[in-house]
C-alpha cells in the first residue's frame, strides 16, 4: 500500500486528501500534517448572536466551476447561495468621500460606456482614456507585450494613471495584497491579458463576453448559507479520521532512492510520496536542503491581512450606503484597505434588522496591526469607519483575525519561474506543491490545482507497477 504525507490541513491540503479517499481511489495510507489545532486555514466563519461572519475567504468567484463541483459532490448544493448582484454597487474613499464606481464594471473595465459617462468617480479626462481605449483596439493587439509585465504598466496602457489609482491598484490590492508596479499581469489578471491579445481594446472584449455570456443572470460570487466553513466541515467528515494529525508541524524533509522521510514535531514518518499544502515560506524552507534552486524560485513576497467585523442589532441605528462595501486607494488618508457591508453582499447573514461590516487592514496597516491586542485592533477599524461612514454603535459581536504573510505575491515573471519551479519538482519524484504560492490564490482554483495533483498520483498507481508493497 502506497503511503502518502500532505503537509498542511487548508483547503488545498484536505482536497488532496479528499481526492485520495474517493472510492475509485486505489487503497492508501495517507497522514495529513497539520501544524495548528484546527483544519481549514483561513477559511473559517464565526456563528454568533444570529450572524454569520466569515474570519477569510467570505466567497469563491462563481465562474469558476470547481468550488462549486467540490460542494455538490459533498452534497451542499442547497446550502449555495449567489450574491445579492441586484444590489451590487462598489464606492471607492475620494476627497475623503464615497464615489460609486459605474454599473458594469469589470475590475477597471466598463461594458457599459454611458454608465461611465454618468459617473462621478472619473475625470473627463479618465472618461476620455477608456472612450479612446476602444479607438485604439489596433494598436494595442498589434502592440501587445511578448513578456510578462507588471499590472500597473498594463493598466496604464489601456486606460491611464488615474483608473490605475482610483480603482485598479485597489481591487488588485483587495485581492492580492501586493503592489500594483510589481504583480505580474500574466499571473493575476489572465483573463484580460486573454482579451487584449484578442481583441486589443479590452473594453470591446467586455462587451463582447457580455453579449455572449450564456447565464447572464449568473451573480458573480457564490458562498454557502451557514458559511464556508460548513465546505472544510463535509471535506473533513468525508475523510478518514485517522489520516489527520493536528498540532503537528512537519519540521524536515528528506529524500532517498527508498522514498521520503518527514521529520514532525512528534515522530519520523517514512513516505512514498509528499503533497507540501504548507504555507509557501514554509514549503520553501522545506524544500531548501532538497533543493535549493526550487526553494530559490519559491522566494516571493507576500502580505498580511487583518481582519475586524462588527455585529450590529439595529441596522437603522448604522446606515451604509446601498451596495458591496467601499475600496481605499493609497493616500486617501485612511488606514482601511476595504470594507464589505455583509449583511447587504449576501442575505441570511444576520438577525432580522441587524447589521454586519467587515474591515480590512493590509500592508503597513496590517502590519502594525498585527502587534496590537485585538481591543486595540477594534478600535482602530471602529475609529476608521466612523471617519467615513458615522458614528458606529456598540456592536453586539465583534470578531478580529490576522493572517500573517497570508498572500504572497506573484512578481512580474511569475509564470516563467513556476514553469522551472514545476520542471524541477517533476525531477523529485513523489513530490507536489500545493497551495497559493504557485497558480491561483482563490479557492476553486486551490481546490482545482489539489484535487488535479491527487489524481495524477492515483494515475501513478494504476498504471501497471505503480504500486509499492
Amino acid at each position: 500500500m502506497k503511503r502518502i504525507a500532505i503537509v498542511g490541513g487548508g483547503i488545498a491540503g484536505l482536497a488532496a486528501a479528499y481526492e485520495l479517499a474517493q472510492k475509485d481511489a486505489p487503497a492508501v495510507e495517507v497522514a495529513l500534517f497539520e501544524a495548528s489545532p484546527r483544519l481549514g486555514g483561513i477559511v473559517e466563519t464565526v456563528r454568533e448572536g444570529g450572524f454569520v461572519i466569515e474570519c477569510g475567504p467570505d466567497a469563491w468567484v462563481t465562474e469558476k466551476p470547481w468550488a462549486r463541483e467540490l460542494a455538490e459532490e459533498l452534497g451542499l448544493s442547497s446550502e449555495m447561495m449567489p450574491s445579492n448582484d441586484d444590489a451590487r454597487k462598489t464606492y471607492v474613499l475620494m476627497d475623503g468621500r464615497l464615489q460609486a464606481m459605474p454599473d458594469g464594471m469589470r475590475m477597471m473595465v466598463p461594458a457599459d460606456l454611458d454608465a461611465l459617462d454618468r459617473s462621478e468617480l472619473f475625470s473627463a479626462e479618465a472618461k476620455y482614456a477608456y472612450h479612446d481605449e476602444v479607438n485604439r483596439a489596433e494598436e494595442l493587439k498589434a502592440d501587445a507585450p511578448k513578456y510578462d509585465e507588471s499590472v500597473a504598466s498594463f493598466v496604464q496602457r489601456h486606460f491611464g494613471d488615474e483608473v490605475l489609482e482610483k480603482i485598479g491598484a485597489p481591487l488588485l490590492r483587495g485581492v492580492f495584497g501586493g503592489e500594483v508596479t510589481e504583480l505580474s499581469v500574466r499571473a493575476v489578471m489572465a483573463p484580460f491579458v486573454a482579451m487584449e491579445r484578442e481583441h486589443g481594446s479590452l473594453i470591446i472584449a467586455m462587451q463582447a463576453r457580455a453579449a455572449a455570456k450564456k447565464d447572464k443572470d449568473a451573480a458573480i460570487f457564490t458562498t454557502l448559507r451557514s458559511g464556508l466553513e460548513t465546505l472544510v466541515d463535509n471535506i473533513v467528515a468525508a475523510i478518514p479520521a485517522d489520516w489527520i494529525r493536528l498540532s503537528t508541524a512537519v519540521h524536515s524533509l528528506s529524500r532517498s532512492d527508498q522514498g521520503w522521510t518527514l521529520k514532525t514535531s512528534k515522530s519520523e514518518e517514512s513516505v512514498d510520496a509528499v503533497m507540501v499544502a504548507a504555507p509557501v515560506d514554509t514549503a520553501r524552507e522545506l524544500l531548501q536542503p532538497i533543493d535549493a534552486r526550487a526553494a530559490e524560485l519559491m522566494t516571493m513576497d507576500s502580505s498580511s491581512a487583518v481582519v475586524v467585523a462588527f455585529g450590529f442589532t439595529d441596522a437603522a441605528k448604522f446606515i451604509v450606503p446601498p451596495g458591496f462595501g467601499f475600496l481605499v486607494p493609497e493616500g486617501s488618508g485612511s488606514l482601511l484597505l476595504a470594507c464589505t457591508f455583509v449583511d447587504q453582499k449576501f442575505a441570511g447573514r444576520v438577525p432580522q434588522n441587524g447589521r454586519l461590516v467587515r474591515a480590512f487592514f493590509g500592508g503597513a496597516a496590517a502590519e502594525r496591526l498585527m502587534k496590537c491586542g485585538n481591543d486595540e485592533t477594534a478600535s482602530v477599524a471602529r475609529l476608521e469607519l466612523a471617519r467615513l461612514l458615522g458614528p458606529l454603535p456598540e456592536p453586539q459581536v465583534t470578531m478580529v483575525r490576522r493572517w500573517p504573510s497570508s498572500l504572497p505575491q506573484y512578481g512580474v515573471g511569475h509564470l516563467e519561474r513556476m514553469v522551472e519551479l514545476d520542471e524541477r519538482v517533476r525531477r523529485l519524484d513523489g513530490l507536489s506543491l500545493l497551495g497559493n504560492g504557485y497558480r491561483g490564490v482563490g479557492l476553486p482554483d486551490l481546490i482545482r490545482n489539489a484535487r488535479a495533483a491527487a489524481r495524477q498520483i492515483v494515475e501513478e498507481m494504476k498504471a501497471p507497477g505503480g504500486e509499492k508493497e
